[in-house]
């Protein structure tokens, strides 16, 4: 079992993107996961294909996914009934999360409420201190594309950027209507909701 280790920086940035996109994906759900420990693994089961896999996945012996599945050990520790659970809800209903993210990526756009710290790059004589602020802004499907592939990492870009990129030009340049030459940073999120 390894134990994870929380990043910090932009890799944190990116996790809290990661992790805001897959609440998201959650709430489309049709139908809720198995509700029994047995229903859970025995779904892993089927998803993974092996009880090695699964034991993998969430971190245990694949001799204990055995036991669970058999009904043998029946209430496991909280940090393991955690991550069954958020494993469950990472592979539930993958057809449902992707029909919503087509959508997003086509026609919806996605909308981003976030606190965290923008920095700027700006030409001389203007103020470019950085400093936390509270957003929410709407980002069209083109953002949205191009965040799921990098989440997915389909591209070289990190969701970070595509996100830093898209509340540059749509929040602070307003379309190319002021601030032509200023650059921005998106670090140091405190928290960030995506809807699509």
């Amino acid at each position: 079992m390894t134990r994870r280790i929380r990043p910090t920086g932009a890799a944190a940035d990116d996790e809290a993107i990661t992790q805001a996109i897959e609440r998201t994906g959650q709430e489309a759900f049709t139908r809720e996961p198995p509700k029994t420990l047995k229903g859970r693994i025995n779904f892993l089961i089927r998803t993974l294909k092996t009880t090695r896999a699964v034991a993998e996945a969430i971190g245990v012996s694949q001799r204990s996914v055995e036991r669970y599945r058999t009904g043998d050990r029946k209430t496991p520790p909280k940090a393991i009934t955690d991550r069954i659970n958020a494993t469950v809800r990472t592979h539930w209903q993958p057809r449902i999360r992707a029909r919503r993210q087509k959508h997003a990526a086509t026609t919806g756009g996605i909308t981003i409420e976030t606190r965290a710290r923008f920095g700027y790059t700006a030409p001389i004589g203007t103020t470019d201190d950085g400093r936390s602020r509270r957003l929410t802004v709407h980002l069209p499907p083109p953002y949205a594309r191009r965040l799921f592939d990098a989440r997915a990492g389909r591209t070289g870009e990190s969701p970070n950027e595509v996100l830093a990129e898209g509340l540059q030009e749509h929040y602070f340049k307003d379309g190319g209507r002021r601030a032509d030459q200023l650059e921005v940073e998106f670090t140091d999120i405190d928290y960030i909701d995506v809807e699509y």
